[in-house]
Formats: structure tokens, C-alpha cells, sequence
């Protein structure tokens, strides 16, 4: 009995094995829009500490700048492509990375500790303001931010802010395929703070395949900078070609096991 059933195991699953191979994804996967990071379930991120550079407003490095485009690798070897738009005004800074912190530090409305990737600004937004202080709505690079992936991915997301606390902004998402077909594209509306206090708005997308190449943050008030902290990503295997290797997995035990039962058999 136990004979015949790894018989018609090892006849029927390199058929089974291959339609699962070669079963088609959908025609059109379907996005969300996901506006908490722990509904994201991401399993890589970017942090941009890693980047190495981190601007300090006390004592101004200029080298701690970044170029408009630059690479880099995720938590888990993952490659990305970052391009934030050049701003047209000329006394905007490149962009540069930062730590939210109290005075003299920069405050905003990430986590206190958060390193931020930021798209620039006017350098009077340098000089760090004390606790109470009406923001100033200094001039900045309000993207948009483009992140490419080496490999599609199913989804990601990032907390997100506008450089200036006195106006409502819109701040948008947009995903798209390894040929620059638009996935989707989602929007919520936030006002920002100097507060200190985690309330940037997460905007994330995921989708039911692992579709997305590139993912572009913008918002309604691009003359104002744009911010995310850490990017989390969702870089799992498409569940088909997961269940494909597992069936070659199991395909290769069953025919071991045969061998064993056979050899066993032809030694009696």
C-alpha cells in the first residue's frame, strides 16, 4: 500500500510541478493603499542611517549631502534606486538625511530619534527654532521622491511629511510595474508639526503579486520639503513559485525514499 502511494506520488507530481511552474499570474493584480505600517507587514527595510551621512544643523557638514540620485541596499540585500526630483530653486540644498531630535536638533512630526530623508531647503531652515515657535514655512524640495526595486516587490510604505505645519496637504503614492504601467495610485490628506510626537502619516501600497518596481511619494505643495523615514518592504517570493520549489523539494525526497524502498526490496 505504502509502495503504490509513493508510486503514484513520484508518477503524478513533476506534472503537478509544472503546472504550478507555469500557472499565469493575473491579468491585473490588485493594489491597496495601507495606512499603518504594522498592516504593511513588512518583512526588509530601508533605514537611512545606512546611508552613512547624516546632517548635524550644530556643526554643518556640506559633504553629508546627497546627490539626487544615489543607490543603495536594504536590511536584507534588497537593491534600490532613489531619485528625488531637482528642485528650480537655487537656494534650495541638495537633499541630505537628518535625526528628528529636540533643539538644537531638528524637530518634526516622525519619532524623536528617526533618521529622515529629506528633499532640501532654503538654509534658514537650518537654524533650529525653541519649543513654541510658529514654523516658519521655509522654502524646500518637495520631490517627488522616485524608489526603484532591483527585484518587484509586493508592496512598501513610509511615514511621510511636508515641511510646513501651518497648511493641509495632500501627499500622494504611485506604483508601477517593471515596464512603467501605473499599479495604482492612492492620496491622504495631513497637516504638519514640530511636535515630536510620531504623527506623520504612513502611506503605503501593497499588491496581491509581487509587481511593484518603482513607487513615487509627491505631494500638493511641492515648494515645500518633502520627508519620509524608514522604508518598509514586503520582498517575499510570489506564493506560485513558492509552492513550485516545495514540490520539487518534496519530489526529490519521494524519489530517495524509493530508491531506499527499492534497493531494500532487490537486497532480499
Amino acid at each position: 500500500m505504502i509502495n503504490q502511494l509513493f508510486k503514484f506520488t513520484v508518477k503524478y507530481l513533476p506534472a503537478i510541478t509544472a503546472i504550478i511552474t507555469f500557472l499565469p499570474l493575473p491579468a491585473k493584480a490588485a493594489t491597496f493603499l495601507v495606512n499603518e505600517r504594522t498592516d504593511l507587514a513588512g518583512n526588509d527595510e530601508v533605514d537611512w542611517l545606512s546611508l552613512g551621512k547624516v546632517f548635524n544643523p550644530v556643526s554643518p557638514d556640506f559633504s553629508a549631502f546627497l546627490p539626487n540620485s544615489f543607490s543603495t541596499i536594504s536590511q536584507d540585500g534588497l537593491g534600490l534606486d532613489i531619485n528625488i526630483a531637482p528642485t528650480n530653486n537655487p537656494q534650495v540644498t541638495p537633499p541630505f538625511v537628518f535625526q528628528t531630535l529636540p533643539p538644537p536638533g531638528i524637530r518634526t512630526n516622525f519619532a524623536q530619534g528617526d533618521f529622515i530623508l529629506f528633499g532640501g531647503i532654503d538654509p534658514t531652515g537650518f537654524i533650529p527654532l525653541p519649543p513654541g515657535t510658529p514654523d516658519p514655512g521655509t522654502l524646500g524640495n518637495g520631490g517627488p521622491f522616485s524608489i526603484s526595486f532591483d527585484q518587484p516587490v509586493f508592496g512598501a510604505g513610509t511615514q511621510i511629511a511636508v515641511d510646513v505645519s501651518n497648511l493641509e496637504v495632500e501627499t500622494f503614492i504611485d506604483a508601477f510595474d517593471n515596464v512603467n504601467n501605473l499599479l495604482g495610485s492612492f492620496s491622504v490628506l495631513s497637516t504638519s508639526s514640530l511636535a515630536l510626537d510620531n504623527s506623520a502619516v504612513f502611506l503605503g501600497i501593497r499588491s496581491d503579486t509581487p509587481n511593484i518596481s518603482r513607487l513615487v511619494f509627491s505631494s500638493s505643495a511641492p515648494q515645500y520639503g518633502l520627508a519620509i523615514n524608514k522604508l518598509s518592504i514586503i520582498a517575499i517570493p510570489e506564493p506560485t513559485y513558492t509552492l513550485a520549489i516545495l514540490a520539487f523539494g518534496v519530489s526529490g525526497a519521494i524519489l530517495k525514499r524509493r530508491q531506499r524502498l527499492d534497493n531494500s526490496t532487490t537486497s532480499k
